[in-house]
């Protein structure tokens, strides 16, 4: 028998009335009533509450131990006189016979761990040991365990292989900076942590491993975000062999769908969800990752403002974005729109507005150089009618979706249009293959191993910039879950499809050497996706901040203050490694 404890904090109940018992756990309450003492002892199960008896020695030595501290109580288990309908072990007490204090709290704690009061966000981090003894924090951490597991028997059923990739690779170009580790064996010479096990899962697939999935770890040298932790983080990779886009669709539609009604109570996306192309979701929504839940669509009216007389508008892009319920909206809801819009979060030279009143007579600030004919137009084209209000925003094509996007999202919040209690899941799909650079020149708009739509005879054939991609975004609630594509398997499309943006045969052997070299070894043709795990479980646990669902995260800076890192080394660790540290440049910076 185990002795610290022969039940946990969670489990004890009436069934159990006048049984000796010993419980373990963290005291969290100590309350003196003068001849009674009662506490609350909890561990990662529940709270049970115990009560001395009559002894005096017993009521001073309990009501003196510090909250925090560890304890172990053996007594007798009694039905409460009055039941605690918010615990589960509410209706029953332990009377203390006899306890020992396992691990005394020495140190003043730096903040109460289940008080709801704003703590510093670093400060939690710095005792994050501490922080994870908030209930609400812990419970996020066990709803994570849980997903895994689930994410990891779902793939397993539909027979994927869990396979794990190195961790020490080697440095590619994926979008992110890598993470390098000197090599002390070679020197001169580094590893990178991997982005994504991007190439190793390719590589699987050459090796016949048909359908390969891992909960994989990956490291990007990246700012963080709400959505973004700093440094690492975890996404569900898969690949499929002898597979197509819809392939990988059906497949994870259903993880998704099923993990999302297993851990929460919010109305679903059936499957199949939407697909939105690139092109319609940039139009309508202002964004590649839209959030469903918001049922403002964004409209072109570019052609009909060139046919009137308003210098503001003149050659620019126009789009236009209607309101519902225009009698309820104030003209301070206008003015803070405005303002927001030329904010530097929007970013827009201005935004104008009408209202559709009665007899379709429209009213707002640039309703008088609106022409009857162009009215028509206008209310044909966005279906707006009377009790409507309309949004605009001009600027280059270049940029004017942007910021029509964030003006439909903030619009959104402003009115309280968005559904709270649901999930909105859509598929962005046929992203463009190239863009032009800053320097105007052909570059690869998202994933260069992508199959571009129509294979070789696309890219021999067509304009560059009118290639399409077998590539998609999984977006939910506006967060982009994952991006994944069919895989270019291809040396010879492969080839050309760098070539068009600008790389030699050469630059792809030298960069991808290993990933190239098996593709003329008999590649079947292969894609995949990787739902970012941490965006799921953040979703799930209704957690703004991706910081919450993950155990010992670094801050926004990407420092984990409870472990000290980064942090410095020894001159001897340097020397083992090859390494010099030249700081000079960087304090004169500072």
């Amino acid at each position: 028998m185990n002795k610290y404890r022969t039940h946990n904090c969670g489990e004890l109940r009436l069934s159990n009335e006048g049984e000796k018992v010993t419980i373990a756990g963290w005291v969290q309450t100590v309350r003196n009533l003068g001849g009674l003492v009662f506490a609350d002892i909890r561990d990662m199960y529940g709270i049970t509450q115990v009560v001395t008896s009559g002894n005096e020695k017993m009521i001073e030595e309990i009501s003196k131990i510090p909250v925090e501290s560890t304890v172990s109580i053996t007594g007798t288990v009694r039905k409460k006189e009055e039941k605690n309908k918010n615990l589960a072990t509410g209706e029953i007490e332990v009377v203390i016979e006899s306890y020992e204090i396992l691990g005394k709290r020495l140190n003043l704690l730096p903040f109460e761990i289940n008080d709801d009061k704003d703590v510093k966000e670093d400060l939690r981090l710095q005792y994050r040991f501490l922080d994870l003894r908030n209930e609400k924090l812990k419970n996020n951490i066990l709803l994570r365990a849980k997903i895994i597991q689930f994410l990891r028997t779902q793939m397993i059923a539909k027979g994927f292989t869990e396979v794990q990739t190195p961790i020490l690779t080697s440095s590619s170009p994926e979008g992110a900076r890598d993470y390098l580790v000197p090599s002390r064996v070679h020197p001169g010479k580094f590893y990178a942590l991997p982005q994504a096990p991007q190439q190793f899962k390719q590589l699987l697939m050459v090796s016949g491993i048909d359908r390969y999935f891992q909960i994989a770890p990956c490291f990007r040298d990246e700012d963080a975000r709400a959505d973004r932790a700093p440094g690492e983080f975890y996404q569900l990779d898969l690949e499929m062999s002898f597979a197509t886009q819809e392939d990988v669709f059906a497949v994870v539609e259903e993880v998704v769908y099923n993990t999302f009604k297993e851990f929460s109570k919010k109305e679903i996306s059936t499957y199949p969800f939407e697909r939105i192309s690139y092109h319609d979701s940039m139009l309508k929504y202002g964004s590649d990752k839209p959030d469903l839940r918001n049922p403002l669509v964004i409209t072109d009216v570019s052609e009909i403002f060139s046919k009137i007389e308003f210098n503001a508008f003149k050659g620019k892009t126009v789009r236009t974005i209607v309101l519902p319920n225009a009698q309820n909206i104030s003209r301070k809801f206008y003015d803070g729109m405005s303002e927001f819009a030329t904010s530097p979060d929007c970013n827009a030279k201005g935004l104008a507005w009408i209202k559709v009143n009665e007899n379709e007579e429209l009213q707002g600030s640039i309703a008088k150089f609106i022409t009857e004919e162009a009215k028509k137009e206008l209310l044909a084209k966005t279906g707006a009618t009377v009790g409507n209000a309309l949004l605009f925003v001009a600027d280059e094509e270049s940029i004017v979706a942007g910021i029509a996007g964030k003006i439909r999202t903030e619009a959104g919040i402003r009115l309280d249009l968005i559904e709270k209690n649901s999930y909105k899941f859509c598929w962005i799909v046929d992203f463009p293959m190239y863009e032009l650079d800053d320097d105007g020149n052909i570059a690869f708009s998202h994933n260069p191993f992508s199959m571009p739509q129509g294979g070789l005879e696309a890219l021999n054939t067509k304009n560059p910039l009118e290639i399409l991609a077998y590539q998609y975004d999984l977006v939910c609630n506006g967060v982009e879950l994952s991006s994944g594509a069919v895989r270019n398997h291809d040396p010879e499309i492969m080839v050309k499809a760098f070539e068009i943006a600008g790389y030699e045969k050469e630059v792809i052997f030298k960069k991808f050497p290993a990933l190239f070299n098996a593709f003329h070894y008999g590649a079947p043709p292969h894609a995949g996706i990787a739902p970012g795990v941490d965006r799921m479980i953040m979703l799930i646990a209704d957690e703004p901040n991706i910081r919450e669902v993950i155990a010992f995260p670094m801050n926004s800076k990407a420092q984990d203050l409870l472990m000290g890192a980064p942090g410095e080394v020894t001159e001897k660790q340097l020397k083992e490694i090859h390494i010099k540290i030249d700081l000079k440049d960087k304090q004169k910076e500072e």
